[in-house]
């Protein structure tokens, strides 16, 4: 029963994320068609398009581990608050452009802290001696 059940999930997991694919490769192609008609490729639409990127690394990373790394949801918030920060207005409110960038700050401390997992120097030593 448990199998069965498991199985039809997985299933639904992989149909899900075709339909999350071909919503991001849409998505690519109407900015691509937008920067084509304005003939102008902005920061901004550089940025989109480093968004969709990484959340089709995402999607095929969970397509093929059937697990996401934590580090691909914060680069994509990431590069979202940096194309706000961009996008918005001259006469903005300063406070909230630092929240906006504090926010980027931590997203970026929880990367380096997730990256320093990694390494030796922060494992726990055995004390056995060779």
């Amino acid at each position: 029963m448990f199998n069965s059940a498991s199985k039809y999930f997985d299933v639904v997991e992989k149909i899900i994320l075709v339909i999350l694919l071909f919503a991001t490769i849409t998505a690519i192609g109407q900015e691509i068609l937008k920067v084509i008609d304005l003939g102008v490729v902005s920061l901004a639409d550089i940025l989109l398009l480093f968004i969709f990127l990484e959340v089709i690394g995402m999607i095929k990373e969970y397509y093929v581990t059937n697990r996401i790394a934590i580090s691909h949801p914060i680069f994509i918030a990431i590069t979202a608050l940096a194309r706000l920060i961009i996008l918005q207005r001259k006469d903005f409110d300063p406070v909230i452009l630092i929240y906006e960038a504090g926010a980027i700050l931590i997203l970026s401390l929880a990367i380096l802290a997730l990256r320093a997992r990694k390494i030796d120097f922060f494992k726990p030593r055995s004390n056995k001696i060779n």
